[in-house]
């Protein structure tokens, strides 16, 4: 239960934090709005994790995790809210996300799905299709930006996916405290073409709050609770809960923004839900986890009176 509050909170924080990046590339590009929030979620994580022990071994692993989960995502997360309306990735990261998940992990542990899930990734389907059928004319922007945001959610699915296994032998904050490291200095190598069209002078205290916020809570802070979480209720169960993203998203949009989605939207986005409630609801929260890597035998503890 408490695992589950937790996610609670981390949902709220990424609801929100679609509206408030949308609310930064108004200030400057996209690349750099990506790379000043990761920036700031590294820094934060290093000060107050400092820099956890990490083995050699296990370092490749980690940096790909950010290269996929924080590089690979937020390159396309804020190209996406580039061309389409924070409302639309409010809606289609969090139900694409935990369809991808299920879907993954049942090929990766050789699981046949269920007939119930098998129902639910249709309905999921079909009600992305009715989602983007209900953009409203002349948005062809519209449209590539809910596909890219299509894709971050492919990215946040085998972030989840591939973390799942290294969080069996690694705590969740040395995890994110690398993988955003190696993430943010992969977005400052991309945002450093865009750097100098930024008018840094004329920033003001309101978007450095922005940044602040979206550094320390929807990113230090959610990252290492979501990975907690899904190292101890596996990545299905804890994908499952983005189900609360669009709430807290749509909301946050309405709010600073003034955006909305379209009637025809709001009745995909339903069928969105109600299949992705489908793939995570039947089944134990880890059986949909993969294997954890094997130790490595130098790693394991020495019996009595015996010697390296």
């Amino acid at each position: 239960m408490r695992i589950r509050l937790l996610l609670v909170v981390v949902m709220a924080l990424w609801g929100s934090a679609f509206a408030s990046s949308k609310l930064a590339i108004r200030e400057v590009p996209h690349e750099v709005a990506g790379f000043l929030r990761f920036l700031l979620g590294a820094v934060v994580l290093l000060v107050v994790l400092r820099l956890p022990r990490l083995a050699a071994r296990d370092s490749g692993r980690v940096a790909a995790l950010g290269l996929i989960g924080v590089f690979g995502y937020n390159i396309l997360f804020f190209l996406a809210l580039a061309l389409a309306p924070a409302a639309d990735g409010s809606v289609i990261v969090p139900m694409a996300a935990p369809v991808i998940t299920v879907a993954g992990t049942a090929v990766l542990t050789r699981t046949r799905p269920t007939a119930t899930r098998a129902l639910g990734l249709a309905v999921a389907v079909g009600g992305g299709v009715v989602f983007f059928l209900g953009i409203p004319s002349g948005g062809g922007d519209r449209l590539l930006g809910d596909l890219v945001f299509l894709g971050a959610a492919a990215c946040w699915a085998c972030y989840t996916m591939l973390g799942a296994p290294v969080l069996a032998r690694l705590a969740a904050p040395t995890v994110t405290v690398y993988a955003t490291a190696v993430g943010a200095l992969a977005l400052g190598v991309f945002a450093a073409p865009r750097m100098a069209d930024v008018a840094w002078s004329d920033l003001g205290a309101e978007f450095w709050l922005n940044q602040a916020y979206l550094g320390v809570l929807p990113t230090a802070l959610a990252y290492v609770l979501y990975y907690r979480a899904v190292g101890e209720v596996g990545p299905a169960t804890a994908a499952s809960a983005m189900f609360l993203v669009p709430a807290f998203g749509l909301a946050c949009a309405w709010l600073l923004l003034g955006e909305s989605i379209a009637p025809v939207q709001a009745l995909g986005a339903a069928l969105m839900f109600a299949g992705a409630w489908l793939n995570t609801r039947d089944g134990k929260p880890n059986a949909a986890t993969p294997p954890p890597i094997e130790p490595d035998a130098r790693d394991l503890p020495l019996s009595p009176g015996s010697r390296r």
